[in-house]
C-alpha cells in the first residue's frame, strides 16, 4: 500500500525547519547566477536488488502479511528532485535501499553472519510528483563492516540519464574514515549528501531527514 504518498509543503519546511544548520530548500537561480550544487554520482555497491521485490513500495519498515514493525529508529526521509536551476523534475522514479537494523542486506550477495531482520523490506521505490516531491518511511541507517552508515539512492526516468547516489549521517564520526564518503573530493558536493537526522518535531518518536537531489539540466553528473 506504501506510505502517505502525497508530500506536502509542511511536510518540507518542517524537515528543513527541523534540520540544524541545515539552509532552507533553495529556489531557482536566476539567469547568470551560479547554479545549483549537484548531488555527485556515486556506486550501487554490490547490494542492489537481483530481482526487485514484490514489495517495493515506500514504506519499508511494513511489509504485506507481517504485522510487527522492522527494527531501528524509524526515520521519514523526504525531499525533492530538482534540475540545477530549481526546477521541479517530475515522475521521477527515486529508489533506495539499505542495511537493515542488524546490518544485514537482503541480497543473496551478503554472505555476513548474523540473522536478516525479516520485517525490513530493504529496498522501496517512489514516483515524484509534479513538485519532484518523494517520501520514504525506513530505519536510521546503521554501520556494517567497512562502511559509515549511509542510504543508497538511484534516481531514473524518462528523459533522465540514472543517477546513483548515496546519503550520509550529517556529524556520524564513522564518515571521517569512510572511503567513498571522502572520494567526493569537493567539499560543498559531500555536504550535500550529508543530512541531518532530527527528532521529527511532532513528537512521533520517529526522525525526520531532508535530502534535496540535484540533477544537471542537460544531463552531466558531478563524479566521485
Amino acid at each position: 500500500m506504501g506510505f502517505r504518498n502525497r508530500v506536502t509543503r509542511r511536510d518540507v519546511l518542517r524537515a528543513v525547519g527541523s534540520a540544524a544548520g541545515f539552509c532552507l530548500v533553495p529556489t531557482a537561480a536566476w539567469p547568470g547566477e551560479k547554479a545549483l550544487q549537484l548531488t555527485p554520482d556515486q556506486t550501487d555497491g554490490p547490494f542492489y536488488p537481483v530481482t526487485i521485490p514484490l514489495d517495493n513500495d515506500n514504506d519499508l519498515v511494513s511489509i504485506a502479511g507481517r504485522p510487527e514493525k522492522a527494527n531501528g529508529i524509524i526515520t521519514n526521509v523526504l525531499g525533492r528532485v530538482i534540475d540545477d536551476r530549481g526546477r521541479p523534475i517530475s515522475q521521477a522514479q527515486v529508489e533506495i535501499w539499505q542495511c537493515d537494523a542488524n546490518s544485514r542486506y537482503h541480497h543473496p550477495g551478503d554472505k555476513r553472519e548474523g540473522p536478516r531482520d525479516e520485517n525490513f523490506q530493504g529496498f522501496g521505490r517512489y514516483t515524484a510528483g509534479d513538485d519532484g516531491a518523494y517520501r520514504f518511511r525506513t530505519i536510521k541507517p546503521v554501520p556494517y563492516p567497512g562502511r559509515t552508515p549511509h542510504i543508497h539512492f538511484k534516481i531514473k526516468g524518462p528523459g533522465i540519464e540514472s543517477l546513483s547516489t548515496q546519503l550520509y549521517v550529517a556529524g556520524e564520526p564513522r564518515n571521517a574514515k569512510d572511503r567513498l564518503y571522502n572520494n567526493i573530493k569537493d567539499e560543498a558536493a559531500r555536504k550535500s549528501v550529508t543530512v541531518p537526522f532530527n527528532d521529527d518535531p511532532r513528537g512521533t518518536g520517529e526522525l525526520l531527514a531532508y535530502f534535496e537531489i540535484v540533477l544537471a539540466a542537460d544531463g552531466r553528473y558531478e563524479h566521485s
